[in-house]
C-alpha cells in the first residue's frame, strides 16, 4: 500500500510540473531591459536601430530646426529606436559617430556628409559591419555609393534660382548686367549641381554679352562669415559695380546682405535657398528676391520610410522614382521636386504646409513687412 501512494504521489507531481509556464527568461546584464521590437503593418521589426548622422548647425538652420523634428516624428509613430547625431562641421567627428552607432547596434545610418570622402569611408566601414545605409540630401560621389539617395532634383533648384532672377537681372538699366556666383562648398556635390542649374540659365546670357560673369566664387564648407569676406573683396574688385547675385542657399545670401547694407548699397535680385526664417525676412523686407522651398518635412518622411524598410530586411529599389549615378554606380534615387518662393506666394508655399508660421517670421523689425491678416 506505501508503494502505491508512493507511486500516485510521483505521478501527480509530473502532472503538475507540465502544467506549469515557462520561468521568465533572465534580465540582461547590467539592469537593463529589452524593449519588445516594434510593429509597422503588423510585421516584426528587426533588431537593431536607425542612426541619423546630420552635417552641422552653421552651414544652414535646417538641420537642427527641421531636418530633426521630422526625422523624431517620423521614426517616433513607427515605433524604431533611432539616434540623431550632429557633427558640427568635423567630418573626423562623424566618422567616429558613425563607429559608436554601428558599435551600439545601428543597422540603418541615414547619412549627410561633410564631405564625398569622408562619406565614402563611413559608407564602407558600414557595409564592412553589414549595415544599410541612405544618403540623404547629399550625394557621396566617391566610393561604391550608398543603398538608396533621396533628395530634392539638385539642378532644379538651381534652376529656380536662376529662371526667378533672370526677368529681375533684365530689368535692369546696366548694359551689361553684372553679375556674381556665390557658390557653396565645393566639397559639396550639391553645390556642384546647384550651380549647374542657375549657370544654366544665365549662360545664354553670359555668352550674349548682354550679362557679364564678375566672379564665380565657391564658399569653403558653406561658411557664412567666410562669405562675407568673400563678397566684400568680389565688391571692392568690381569696385562696388555688382548688379546680381546668385547665392547658393539663405545663409549665403543674408552674408551678401550684410554687406551691401555696411556699404550703404541697395538691394539687388538676389537668390537663395532653404526658405528659413531669416531667408523670408529678408525676402518680405524686400533684400532678397526668392529662396527655394524643399519641402524637408517630406523628404525626411521619405527618407524614414527607407530606413524603415532597411531595417526589415526589405528591397527599397522600388520606392526610388529614378536612378542617379555617383561615379561608380547608379544608385536608387528617391528624387524630390522644389518650389520658389517669392513675396507673392509666401502663404500659399511654407506657411500654408506649416513648414513656417506667421508668428516666427513676423517678430522684431520684420513685423512692419507682414500681412495684416495673417
Amino acid at each position: 500500500m506505501r508503494k502505491y501512494w508512493i507511486v500516485l504521489l510521483v505521478l501527480t507531481m509530473m502532472a503538475l510540473a507540465a502544467c506549469a509556464p515557462p520561468a521568465a527568461p533572465a534580465a540582461p546584464a547590467g539592469g537593463g531591459s529589452e524593449a519588445p521590437a516594434a510593429e509597422e503593418g503588423g510585421a516584426a521589426m528587426e533588431e537593431g536601430m536607425i542612426a541619423v548622422l546630420l552635417p552641422d548647425s552653421a552651414s544652414s538652420a535646417r538641420w537642427e530646426a527641421d531636418d530633426r523634428r521630422f526625422f523624431e516624428q517620423a521614426f517616433d509613430a513607427a515605433g524604431v529606436k533611432y539616434t540623431i547625431l550632429n557633427a558640427e562641421g568635423d567630418a573626423r567627428t562623424q566618422q567616429t559617430q558613425a563607429e559608436q552607432a554601428i558599435t551600439n547596434g545601428a543597422k540603418v545610418i541615414l547619412l549627410v556628409n561633410l564631405d564625398s570622402g569622408s562619406g565614402a569611408a563611413i559608407i564602407a566601414q558600414a557595409r564592412d559591419a553589414g549595415v544599410k545605409v541612405i544618403d540623404y540630401d547629399r550625394l557621396t560621389i566617391e566610393g561604391p555609393g550608398a543603398d538608396i539617395y533621396v533628395s530634392f532634383d539638385n539642378v532644379a533648384v538651381g534652376r529656380l534660382m536662376g529662371e526667378t532672377l533672370e526677368p529681375l537681372i533684365n530689368a535692369l538699366p546696366a548694359d551689361p548686367k553684372r553679375v556674381v556666383q556665390l557658390n557653396g562648398s565645393p566639397t559639396d556635390n550639391n553645390a556642384t549641381l546647384f550651380r549647374e542649374g542657375y549657370y544654366s540659365v544665365a549662360k545664354p546670357h553670359y555668352d550674349a554679352g548682354d550679362w557679364e560673369l564678375v566672379a564665380d566664387q565657391a564658399v569653403p564648407d558653406w561658411d557664412n562669415q567666410q562669405a562675407l569676406v568673400i563678397f566684400e573683396q568680389i565688391l571692392t574688385a568690381a569696385n562696388g559695380d555688382v548688379d546680381a547675385t546668385f547665392a547658393a542657399n539663405d545663409g549665403l545670401a543674408n552674408s551678401v546682405i550684410s554687406v551691401l547694407k555696411s556699404q550703404g548699397m541697395d538691394p539687388m535680385p538676389l537668390s537663395g535657398q532653404d526658405a528659413t526664417v531669416g531667408g523670408i525676412q529678408n525676402i518680405l523686407s524686400g533684400w532678397q528676391s526668392m529662396t527655394v522651398y524643399k519641402p524637408i518635412k517630406l523628404e525626411a518622411e521619405a527618407a524614414a520610410k527607407a530606413a524603415i524598410a532597411l531595417l526589415k530586411g526589405e528591397d527599397v529599389s522600388a520606392l526610388a522614382n529614378d536612378t542617379i549615378n555617383n561615379g561608380q554606380n547608379d544608385v536608387p534615387f528617391m528624387k524630390l521636386t522644389p518650389i520658389a518662393v517669392t513675396k507673392d506666394n509666401i502663404a500659399e508655399t511654407v506657411i500654408a504646409d506649416g513648414f513656417r508660421t506667421w508668428d516666427e517670421i513676423c517678430v522684431g523689425e520684420f513685423e512692419q513687412y507682414c500681412p495684416e491678416n495673417r
